[in-house]
């Protein structure tokens, strides 16, 4: 089965939305970038500040809408920096908005060592009705330096 693919993503530096540019011609998926009404402060420390006050906190900021026909999907690759061992909280506002409702997700992220983390049990309880599969973690948010792994990943989730 040909999978019709969405690769969604939050990107405060740059390095998720490289990644998830590579994944979405890897895969020849749609892109569509999450973008909070609210802007993120662009200096490292009150970002990371501002995502310890939200993430323990449950916030879910606003997004922007998204012109996008969700149920035109099958697989959708979900990107995220990983923030505090989690998705950005961006992210989380769009995984807890969508009908998962026979759809496949797959999560990914860029780190700086810390891999994962708690992402794919929080995409779990974010999206309940999802099919999940297994994620990814790009570290440095390089894709070129990843690509043997990136490759195994998107043959793992079907692609």
């Amino acid at each position: 089965m040909n999978k019709s693919v969405l690769v969604v993503y939050y990107s405060h530096s740059g390095n998720t939305a490289k990644a998830a540019a590579e994944i979405a011609r890897r895969t020849g998926g749609a892109l569509q970038e999450i973008r909070p009404v609210n802007p993120y402060p662009q200096e490292y420390r009150a970002v990371v500040e501002q995502a310890k006050k939200e993430i323990p906190a449950g916030i879910h900021p606003e997004i922007q809408p998204m012109e996008l026909d969700f149920g035109a999907y099958d697989l959708v690759i979900a990107g995220s920096p990983n923030w505090c061992g989690t998705f950005a909280p961006p992210v989380a506002t769009f995984l807890a908005s969508q009908d998962w409702k026979g759809k496949e997700l797959a999560v990914f992220c860029t780190h700086g060592g810390s891999g994962l983390a708690k992402m794919e049990a929080d995409a779990a309880r974010l999206c309940p009705d999802a099919k999940l599969s297994p994620g990814c973690a790009i570290r440095n948010g390089d894709p070129e330096q990843a690509v043997p792994a990136l490759d195994d990943w998107l043959k793992t989730i079907g692609c």
